[in-house]
């Protein structure tokens, strides 16, 4: 007896020893896959907890030249805010100015020493055309400047970029508008030329786009150091070549094969190392009005509606409404009719943020016959009893919500998905390499950012989906397996959890300085996240601060930046960015070095042509090239 309870404890022992490492085997490699992802960071990155509308790109720049990159984030028709960096934690948002404010683009165009912000400000439609915005930054201060002897053009704003068009080496000023149907057609897309004594002067235009043409990405198509300009955003994409004085002609049938649309985003990235600025399309369709999405598992109901109508079927949910992140502007953001009644739904707070709502069916009894749409616009929300209730009305601004416990759901049909598109640069032509380079997936995409992640020396890919208002958003992470092809990785864990938010807005920024990139998303209708990179890898990596050249104390933005280690040469431009409306101002050039443990010869060639050139060991991690 005593001998089999003896054993049995052993027995027992030994097992809960096998057990246990087995358990801490599992563990181990639990967290080494955790860490092999990207992990969503709170602590450093204080934000609003409110589901607001966005706008574009977060905007990187060192604004207090403090050696870290600091924030710009839009929350459309709120505010544009300043996050700071403290040395690799954020401050909570700043308010910088309140309102209507689309494209936003930083750069020194009066070579003062101070950074300037121009945001372009949105005309209410065409009710109320204004100018762009001009701030000087001054250590951690705003200050407003004035109107230029000839102030910038009055417009409904969308994009403006800070860019040397004539190689001149001072910064010169793209800003373009939605167009004003009062302009009956003449072009509102203006280039304005620095005149070198702190002024931006109006040259010319570009020929005029229609509805939102104004997208732009301005890249260097033919390696000949002259900014060129692509224009997407309605149509077909248009290639404008630049001829080095400010005016451009168009070359698209010349340089693409066939006609690209439903363009949402553009990168240029240089994908395969030869010198050349390669192109990354994203490509998706919006919502159609009426559309719906239902999720079985979650039971959650999401709608998009617009300019008109809004009629969804009756739905089963009980004898209480769950509404989450109800959104649609002015003027229809706070007026809700419920019931039979159809009296007014009283909001105590403000009303521009996404609405939650929580509606007690004896406080919603019934649905008016015939609602009289026109004279009350707005949400109408009855319960139509035996469980059921409706959502209609007539709404002018794009409006979504979600609605949860909902008992089953027709949801509605669906566009196809499109593919993004891959272009090499051949030269004189760019050629398809989609399907080669293991980049063709049929997806609605609104987005993307272009770094290299796991630092092994080739850029990679990091594409936002539109999604489905009910489901999580997880990203398209493709890394760049060096061989001119990419692949796309799992378990990345870059998913953003909104309901009702819409895939929008992303930007690459190493907030840290820890020499692995991270990633900043603006979730439409839904919050600002950041993403840590702690990708479990052994590359070394190289950032290269770009400032002001030591000859002519000409600006970092828009310089190229050249790094040639172990037989691997990698270029990137100051400041470059897919950004629809927006500019970015990142001085901190971030490259991937592999296991090269060899030299690097750095070179930095500035908008007017001067070179800096210096040679340095692969042990550095971040080198300071120009002015001190």
């Amino acid at each position: 007896m005593k001998y089999k309870t003896m054993s049995n404890i052993n027995f027992s022992i030994k097992n809960l020893w096998i057990l246990g490492a087995i358990a801490s085997f599992i563990g181990v490699n639990s967290i080494n896959a955790q860490s092999d992802s990207f992990k969503e960071v709170f602590k450093e990155f204080p934000r609003q907890e409110k589901n607001l509308r966005k706008w574009d790109s977060p905007v990187v720049a060192d604004l207090d030249k403090d050696g870290y990159p600091d924030l710009l984030i839009n929350d459309h028709g709120y505010a544009i805010q300043v996050q700071w960096n403290n040395k690799g934690k954020f401050a909570k948002p700043f308010d910088i100015i309140m309102g209507d404010l689309h494209g936003i683009s930083v750069g020194d165009f009066d070579k003062d020493g101070n950074l300037e912000i121009i945001m372009s400000r949105g005309g209410g439609s065409g009710s109320n055309a204004r100018n762009s915005k001009i701030y000087k930054v001054k250590g951690r201060e705003f200050i407003p400047m004035a109107d230029f002897t000839e102030p910038l053009a009055l417009m409904r704003g969308r994009t403006v970029k800070f860019v040397d068009l004539d190689n001149d080496g001072d910064l010169d000023l793209l800003n373009f508008a939605f167009p004003d149907g009062a302009k009956k057609g003449a072009s509102e897309n203006y280039i304005y030329e620095n005149n070198g004594a702190g002024e931006l002067i109006m040259h010319s235009t570009l020929p005029a786009s229609k509805v939102n043409g104004q997208k732009t990405l301005i890249t260097d198509i033919n390696n000949d150091n002259i900014i060129d300009i692509i224009l997407y955003g309605d149509k077909n994409v248009i290639v404008y070549q630049g001829n080095g004085d400010l005016t451009f002609k168009d070359v698209t049938k010349k340089v693409l094969s066939y006609d690209i649309d439903e363009v949402t985003a553009i990168a240029e990235i240089d994908y395969d190392n030869d010198g050349d600025m390669d192109l990354y399309f994203t490509r998706g369709l919006e919502f159609k009005k009426g559309e719906s999405f239902y999720n079985k598992a979650t039971k959650d109901l999401g709608f998009y509606t617009k300019r008109g109508e809004l009629k969804l079927d009756d739905f089963v949910s009980g004898e209480v409404l769950h509404m989450e992140n109800f959104q649609s502007q002015w003027p229809n953001n706070d007026t809700y009719y419920i019931g039979e009644a159809s009296y007014d739904y009283v909001f105590y707070g403000e009303t521009h943020s996404g609405k939650d709502i929580n509606l007690v069916m004896s406080d919603a009894l019934g649905f008016p016959d015939n609602p009289n749409y026109q004279e009350k616009k707005g949400w109408y929300i009855g319960y139509v009893g035996n469980q059921k209730w409706r959502i209609g009305g007539f709404l002018w601004a794009p409006a979504t919500g979600v609605v949860h416990n909902v008992k089953n759901y027709t949801e509605s049909k669906h566009p196809k998905a499109i593919n993004d598109i891959l272009l090499e640069n051949k030269g004189s032509k760019f050629v398809d390499v989609t399907k080669k380079a293991n980049v063709f997936l049929e997806a609605q995409t609104m987005a993307v950012t272009v770094a290299d992640y796991d630092n092994n020396g080739f850029d990679d890919l990091l594409v936002i989906r539109r999604g489905d208002l009910v489901y999580e958003n997880e990203s398209i992470l493709y890394l760049n397996n060096g061989k001119s092809a990419f692949k796309a990785k799992e378990g990345h864990h870059i998913i953003t959890k909104d309901l009702g938010g819409i895939g929008m807005a992303v930007e690459s920024i190493d907030y840290n300085k820890d020499g692995k990139v991270d990633v900043v998303i603006g979730e439409e209708r839904g919050k600002w996240h950041l993403f840590k990179n702690e990708m479990a890898d052994s590359n070394k990596s190289l950032t290269v601060e770009v400032r002001n050249s030591k000859k002519g104390n000409i600006p970092p933005l828009g310089a190229l930046v050249t790094i040639s280690s172990c037989g691997n040469t990698q270029q990137q431009r100051v400041g470059t960015s897919s950004s629809q409306y927006s500019l970015n101002h990142n001085t901190f050039v971030h490259f991937g070095l592999g296991d090269c443990s060899k030299s690097i010869k750095v070179k930095v060639m500035y908008s007017n042509g001067e070179v800096l050139e210096q040679t340095v060991k692969a042990s550095n991690k971040e080198i300071v090239i120009g002015k001190k």
